[in-house]
């Protein structure tokens, strides 16, 4: 017998009441006992999201809630701005290519976050005019976190909205939707919010709805202003994923009932403890500059193959981190410390890395790295 622990940037593990509130008998959707769930999920959203906007719900990915956002917002042919500083940056770009959006990329190094200025810069000097600027919240594929609130200083007065993608950061690191005015926010359901794959959720903001009402790109499904009607009346435009959203009722109530404030502080203490236990042991952060408290990047030792690394930690021991992507593969491991997992969890991660590092060759004084990290909770 061998149990199993997840720790990777999506999925994310699942709290019981999550799992039991999947098991309960479905609901027809045209009813009003489910009805009841989607106005209070509407409403619990909201403060997730820090927003008093409508938060649409998708059955979808999160990816699909990024294609929304694309597809709303602007027409074939406009200029937007895309900021790619990682895998997740590098998708807005390709969506806006699939829809003929011409897209002005602002390209930063792995590993580091954007500097607003060159944000600025852009908007002030592109012509055609920028509709819209497309950035990422965490890049889980480098364990960075860029400075939205910046960011959103920056495009507050100009023509153009902004766009969030926060699928890996809601309800794991703060962002506030309507203070740092950001006009669309995207998340998705198997991160922060601890549940399965599946759902995908997306923010507008009055600014984002001028444009959505001239906007000329094909949509159908994906069509806010159809969800819009529907949403006005308690209800979806096409049948929703029933089963998520009940379960997605008991996530955001166990996180009302925790709060915003505890549960970033909860995820900051899980990052400092694993970020001191890579440093004991000598390893080194992708991102020590931006480094995000949703998951750590951490490079590879000489000689040892990351790939193996997870490998070994998984199918040996039961422990799943997640690999390199992309340009890292290979390069780098990431540890995620978001949703439903707590210190213990990640003691036992560190655990399970200090023995396969050490049955790998890395020389290392072992229990180093979990006494950095008790340290850290123990504080």
């Amino acid at each position: 017998m061998r149990k199993n622990y997840l720790l990777t940037p999506g999925p994310t593990p699942l709290p019981p009441e999550v799992c039991e509130a999947m098991a309960q008998p479905i609901l027809h959707h045209r009813t009003p006992q489910f009805q009841a769930v989607l106005k209070e999920v509407t409403e619990d959203l909201r403060y997730v999201f820090q927003t008093k906007n409508d938060v649409f719900i998708l059955a979808s990915s999160g990816t699909g809630a990024m294609e929304a956002a694309v597809v709303n917002l602007v027409s074939p042919g406009d200029t937007v701005l895309t900021v790619e500083g990682g895998k997740f940056g590098e998708r807005w770009t390709e969506l806006c290519a699939a829809y003929e959006i011409h897209a002005e990329v602002i390209k930063v190094e792995w590993g580091k976050a954007v500097d607003p200025v060159l944000i600025k810069e852009k908007l002030k000097d592109s012509k055609p005019k920028i509709k819209a600027v497309f950035t990422t919240l965490c890049e889980t594929s480098t364990g960075v976190t860029n400075d939205i609130k910046a960011i959103g200083e920056v495009v507050r007065n100009t023509e153009a909205v902004l766009v969030v993608d926060a699928i890996s950061g809601i309800g794991a690191i703060d962002l506030k939707t309507d203070e740092w005015t950001c006009d669309m926010v995207i998340s998705g359901s198997q991160k922060g919010l601890m549940l399965p794959p599946g759902l995908g959720f997306i923010s507008v903001s009055p600014k984002a709805w001028k444009l959505i009402e001239v906007s000329r790109c094909p949509r159908y499904y994906f069509d806010l202003k159809t969800a819009k009607k529907a949403l006005d009346k308690t209800d979806t435009p096409f049948t929703p994923a029933i089963s998520l959203i009940i379960a997605l009722r008991a996530a955001l109530g166990m996180m009302k009932q925790d709060g915003l404030e505890a549960i970033f502080t909860r995820h900051k203490k899980m990052a400092d403890a694993t970020r001191a236990a890579m440093k004991a042991l000598g390893l080194s952060l992708f991102a020590p500059t931006a480094a995000s408290d949703v998951v750590t990047a951490v490079c590879a030792p000489e000689g040892i193959d990351t790939e193996k690394l997870v490998k070994t930690m998984r199918d040996s021991y039961g422990v799943t981190i997640a690999g390199g992507q992309a340009e890292l593969k290979g390069k780098v491991f990431r540890i995620a410390h978001m949703g439903f997992i707590e210190e213990f969890d990640i003691i036992l991660a560190i655990s399970c890395l200090e023995k396969v590092l050490a049955k790998m060759g890395y020389s290392f004084q072992l229990g180093v790295g979990v006494g950095a990290a008790q340290k850290v909770f123990l504080g």
